[in-house]
């Protein structure tokens, strides 16, 4: 059974640090790409992050550049989106999505003071 599992979302103060982690199971995670979405009520889906199967190549989303790290540990079949100096802005449910296989249910990142 293909599943993708988010946790580590939460309420986080402006300026704080978060880590999402994304567990794979079901499939062979270190053949696919990854991603990191994030969507807001009445907005777009924005992709975030993105990461080469096998780790080596990175896209950010330039309102993230320099404060978001995507990364992935294929050998625990687990990919990371560690989310330093969090903005009000950054307030969204953030999805990992996996090439050719499909996404999480998302997990909630809150930021407020």
């Amino acid at each position: 059974q293909v599943q993708l599992v988010e946790s580590g979302g939460g309420l986080v103060q402006p300026g704080g640090s978060l880590r999402l982690s994304c567990v794979a199971s079901g499939f062979t995670f270190s053949g696919h790409a990854m991603n990191w979405y994030r969507q807001t009520p009445g907005k777009q889906r924005e992709l975030v992050a993105a990461i080469s199967s096998d780790g080596d190549n990175t896209i950010y989303a330039d309102s993230v550049k320099g404060r978001f790290t995507i990364s992935r540990d294929n050998a625990k079949n687990t990919g990371y989106l560690q989310m330093n100096n969090l903005k009000h802005e950054d307030t969204a449910v953030y999805y990992c999505e996996v090439e050719r296989i499909g996404r999480g249910q998302g997990t909630q990142v809150t930021v407020s003071s």
